[in-house]
């Protein structure tokens, strides 16, 4: 069922009496990244997924975004629902709002999954690319930056093994508005480091890292593992950072 949360585009599925878990994209994608695996959990659990604010379905408006807008969109959806401590599993961006949530107020949780992400805040020369991106985009359009920039998502063997996911992905990226997708570098800008309170955390947490991913890359992600006390480490094989959808 497709709910409006917050000028928010809202996704449930699967019988609501059953153990809730919220997943949140990445960049710059939308709730549909999840397909797979709300396919397979919807009968044992409350699965819901949204539209980051910009992006899919959801309101885009001046695309003036910052993280913490994000993580207070996420909060209004778990308020509105009444999920009670949901497992959280978020993707790349999703993951950085994810982090942050948990950072304010991991007593609303049940459980973390973070998928291909990272706690650290961007450093000057990360800055620097998003601000490049964006002017990309203003100046080239969005299709120049989506070409550029979801390739390198991918791992080798999934570009050569199975184009169609690899096409169709890019074509998928190139339906969201420009201002939506600028709006999402901002905020991913605009987040703060999130490294510190990771020992802080207590709630179970898995963290997931594509064998193949060079952008989070699995020893980076298996270090921030290692600051959270009691977490688990896992490798999806045969995967970048795009491993929710190239090894489901």
């Amino acid at each position: 069922m497709k709910l409006t949360i917050n000028s928010m585009s809202v996704y449930e599925f699967g019988d609501r009496s059953k153990y809730p878990v919220i997943f949140v994209h990445g960049f710059p994608f939308d709730h549909t990244l999840w397909m797979n695996q709300i396919n397979h959990l919807e009968k044992e659990f409350y699965t819901v997924a949204y539209d980051i604010r910009g992006f899919g379905e959801s309101y885009v408006g001046d695309g003036q975004y910052t993280m913490e807008a994000y993580v207070s969109d996420l909060f209004s959806v778990i308020s509105e629902l009444d999920l009670k401590k949901p497992v959280l599993c978020g993707f790349s961006m999703g993951g950085y709002i994810s982090l942050r949530a948990v950072e304010k107020d991991q007593s609303k949780f049940g459980g973390l999954i973070l998928v291909d992400t990272r706690s650290e805040s961007d450093a000057d020369e990360g800055k620097l690319k998003r601000a490049a991106a964006i002017n990309q985009i203003n100046v080239e359009g969005l299709q120049s930056f989506v070409q550029s920039f979801v390739p390198n998502l991918f791992a080798d063997e999934t570009r050569k093994s199975n184009k169609k996911l690899f096409d169709e992905t890019i074509q998928h990226c190139l339906t969201h508005n420009p201002a939506g997708v600028k709006g999402g570098l901002f905020a991913m800008v605009s987040r703060t480091d999130t490294t510190k309170s990771l020992s802080k955390i207590k709630i179970p947490v898995l963290v997931l890292a594509g064998s193949q991913d060079t952008l989070t890359p699995p020893g980076m992600m298996r270090e921030m593992a290692g600051k959270i006390k009691d977490s688990e480490f896992g490798i999806v094989p045969r995967a970048g950072h795009m491993s929710p959808i190239e090894n489901p």
